[in-house]
């Protein structure tokens, strides 16, 4: 007599769902207000929320969050005031979404830009994106990525941007120190006035396995699914910029914190400011220009429509920084898969305290149930690392976020305390001067 085994397998769509909703009735709570020095060396005063708040550099109004900085005084002090915001969770894989009405305009003596910096590492060994990023009258945007040594892009075609430099390692032989593997897009619609002019429009970024891809979408052509909640990449063509290639990607890139900044002069503006054509003729210096033309920073302001992070995975488990309580979902995945498809053999559910595997034939067909953990109290903690859930046949390929305190009002201390490895403290990287793409210090 013979026995048959029999295994039976179902195939689930790996859809992009919203893991974390930065919107304007929890924007403020979301970030720390990073109040240091300036790690890239600027003439600029970051300030607290308080005082972004009382002095009118951070509100909301008809639905859009305003991030701005000092237009109506001379400036003293470190500098110029502004705002550096770093959230406070952070993301190993997924697609951040970023709806502007309006970004930082081209003027001189400003350094605007919109990047992630990886944590639980010294810079640049959990890894650096730059997805928006300009200084100067710049008129379209750069990109970059900046790692220790071991990664390169291919410049095979595979972006609508430029390559400008193909070695992401910062101390690349060849390329200006802490350059990073760099992009250029030439669409002046995409950055600063030319960007503010048409209305604003979207950047995507797709962190995975295999690299980086960033897409630009001007207010006219943001894809449907976008506008739905419903994101799929596949659907959106040739990205604007890919950083793939040579690399670990796993390794080199980190979870990474994502980081609105407007600094001024410092090691890229104030070095190019003098051979900028348009800004050379204004003043002597950088520094001069921006300390006493406040008026001229009127347009140096985000506006934020929206900013999303999306997973693959179980919908509604979001990386958050307070907890009241275990919960178990299950999820009926959608009938039209998505080109990335997971085949499940059995389903891992993964608390604070226990792993548990069940066999596929427990579970309805098409469905499975994972399980959120949980953290309690609604007092400051260190930073820890939860796992949320698992839908794998690999235990080590569960989706892990970094958890962080809980935020008992918007206008509370950002938790500087334990900021740590995850905030780029003064003198945390090292920064040298150099000319063409600036990479973001900090």
């Amino acid at each position: 007599m013979h026995l048959i085994f029999l295994l039976f397998t179902i195939t689930v769509a790996a859809q992009y769902n919203l893991v974390d909703d930065y919107n304007p009735t929890n924007f403020a709570s979301k970030f720390n207000f990073f109040t240091g020095n300036d790690p890239t060396n600027g003439y600029v005063n970051y300030i607290s929320y308080d005082s972004a708040r009382s002095s009118g550099l951070y509100s909301v109004s008809n639905n859009q969050v305003y991030v701005g900085v000092d237009s109506s005084n001379k400036a003293t002090g470190r500098g110029r005031n502004s705002i550096r915001l770093e959230s406070i969770n952070s993301y190993k894989y997924g697609l951040i979404i970023l709806d502007l009405a309006h970004m930082p305009g081209s003027v001189c003596g400003s350094w605007p830009a919109f990047w992630t910096l990886g944590v639980g590492e010294t810079w640049p060994y959990a890894g650096e994106i730059d997805i928006i990023e300009g200084v100067n009258s710049q008129q379209s945007n750069s990109m970059a990525i900046h790692t220790d040594a071991g990664c390169s892009i291919s410049n095979d075609g595979n972006m609508a941007a430029q390559v400008v430099t193909t070695n992401c390692d910062v101390n690349a032989p060849n390329q200006a120190n802490n350059q990073g593997c760099a992009v250029s897009y030439p669409n002046t619609g995409s950055y600063g006035d030319g960007f503010n002019a048409q209305g604003g429009g979207v950047y995507a970024t797709e962190i995975t396995p295999a690299g980086v891809s960033i897409w630009f979408f001007a207010r006219g052509a943001i894809p449907a699914d976008v506008s739905s909640g419903s994101p799929n990449p596949a659907l959106w063509g040739l990205p604007t910029g890919r950083f793939a290639g040579p690399c670990d990607w796993n390794d080199k890139i980190a979870a990474q914190q994502i980081i609105f900044d407007v600094t001024f002069c410092g090691d890229w503006a104030g070095n190019v400011f003098s051979t900028d054509p348009v800004c050379s003729p204004k003043a002597n210096t950088c520094q001069d220009y921006v300390q006493n033309n406040p008026s001229a920073f009127k347009e140096s302001y985000w506006s934020v429509n929206s900013l999303r992070v999306f997973q693959q995975g179980a919908p509604g488990v979001a990386p958050s920084s307070s907890r009241t309580s275990p919960s178990i979902t299950t999820t009926n995945f959608a009938s039209t898969p998505s080109p990335i498809m997971t085949t499940l053999t059995t389903v891992t559910q993964v608390s604070l305290s226990t792993t548990t595997t069940f066999p596929i034939a427990s579970l309805s067909p098409n469905t499975y149930t994972p399980i959120a953990a949980s953290q309690t109290g609604t007092t400051p903690m260190a930073p820890t690392t939860t796992t949320e859930f698992l839908a794998s046949t690999n235990p080590t390929t569960a989706n892990t976020v970094a958890a962080s305190p809980a935020s008992a009002s918007a206008s509370q201390s950002r938790w500087s305390s334990w900021q740590g490895g995850w905030n780029s403290a003064a003198g945390q990287r090292p920064w040298n001067n150099f000319a063409g793409q600036g990479q973001r210090g900090g």
